[in-house]
């Protein structure tokens, strides 16, 4: 198939794969008679295998050893010793993301708990409460 069927069964653009045939993640295409680059399914297999993890959140250079595994004839991408480690350091970084996410959302949740108790008391010694209010209308200068 040519570089423009290729980048419209991947979903992706002409420019994307010669980018990624320059970094060395899809391998060059054979050429036709004519000249024209000609592309094989094993491409359509690495590109796919490329987008879904970028999709995950990986990035173009961690996408490297799925490729590779790919090209050494592995059925998938995500079996050789090199792609498990891709995977390990990933949720890692994932897990390492969640923590952070869980201990800000505890310390907004204190934070609400805290002002909502300041704002019952207040209500409770019938303090007014303070509320924002609404913007003024600004009359246009001539």
């Amino acid at each position: 198939m040519r570089i423009g069927e290729l980048a419209d069964r991947a979903g992706t653009t002409t420019r994307t794969l010669r980018y990624y045939e320059s970094l060395g993640l899809l391998p060059p295409a054979g050429r036709a008679a004519n000249g024209y680059r000609s592309y094989g399914d094993e491409h359509v297999r690495m590109l796919a295998q490329i987008r879904t993890l970028q999709d995950f959140g990986f990035g173009l250079e961690e996408t490297r050893p799925f490729v590779e595994c790919l090209r050494a004839g592995h059925e998938a991408g995500d079996t050789c010793a090199d792609s498990l480690a891709v995977y390990r350091r990933k949720l890692a970084e994932l897990d390492a993301c969640v923590a952070r996410l869980r201990s800000v959302r505890d310390q907004v949740a204190a934070q609400l708990a805290r002002a909502e108790l300041a704002a019952g008391a207040a209500q409770a010694a019938g303090e007014p409460m303070c509320e924002l209010a609404p913007p003024t209308e600004r009359t246009p200068t001539p």
